[in-house]
């Protein structure tokens, strides 16, 4: 089936449950292939499980829902390694592993994902690097890295699939303002190039610089700036 002139995430009448709490419901929105997306809402409106929810991390229990051509309702826990080859998935604790080198790091997710040949492996690592400005950072254990570069590592580790979606969850959270535009930049580049992207953040100077589309999560809804308008400033809160 040619999924190529479909959503990248498609949803309808989806909740989201954290544990056996409903964290929204009725959710219904698509991102279309190449789009740019803000997830914005305070600390415990369910951005976090949303997105977890969006990369199989939680079950997806009621409604319907496509990911990169994957149907999530009731989705064998076999088919998620197929799945999040097809997403990048960026989190704000980097969560790299700091007992070996950036290419290393890189070279342990592509072995998990399926690729055995040395010198391929070599190549991409070096393809990722270069195009996230660190390409002589190969060799570096990730404590000697600042923290926009450690993130700039975590970017490069999510595109060495060639995601169709990158999935974001507070990737300035804990960067000085500078290095979060740099960060920011970045993810502008990779969209240009034509992968989705769907960004948590409590970043509102970079939603105001930066104008997208907004998905709100607000009183147990998800609000849609394509829909109707909403006040931005209410679903932040001093990075909380």
């Amino acid at each position: 089936m040619d999924f190529s002139s479909s959503p990248v995430v498609s949803l309808r009448d989806v909740a989201v449950y954290q544990d056996v709490n409903t964290i929204l419901s009725n959710v219904n929105f698509d991102i279309e292939k190449g789009e740019f997306v803000y997830l914005v809402g305070r600390t415990g409106s369910g951005k976090s499980s949303l997105l977890k929810t969006l990369y199989s991390d939680l079950p997806l229990l009621s409604g319907n829902a496509a990911v990169a051509g994957f149907k999530l309702t009731k989705l064998p826990r076999s088919q998620v390694p197929y799945l999040r080859r097809k997403i990048g998935i960026i989190f704000q604790d980097f969560q790299l592993l700091f007992d070996r080198t950036v290419a290393e790091n890189l070279s342990f997710v592509l072995r998990a994902t399926g690729w055995k040949d040395k010198s391929k492996i070599k190549q991409r690592i070096s393809e990722v690097l270069m195009r996230v400005g660190l390409d002589a950072a190969a060799g570096k254990m990730p404590h000697q890295l600042s923290g926009g570069e450690q993130q700039r590592i975590v970017v490069a580790r999510a595109l060495l699939n060639e995601p169709v979606i990158l999935f974001a969850d507070e990737p300035t959270g804990n960067l000085d303002p500078v290095v979060a535009d740099g960060i920011m930049q970045l993810f502008l580049e990779i969209n240009n190039s034509g992968t989705a992207v769907l960004m948590a953040t409590h970043n509102y100077e970079i939603i105001n610089r930066y104008p997208r589309r907004v998905l709100k999560c607000e009183n147990g809804k998800v609000l849609d700036s394509q829909v109707e308008q909403f006040t931005l400033m209410n679903g932040f809160g001093n990075n909380s």
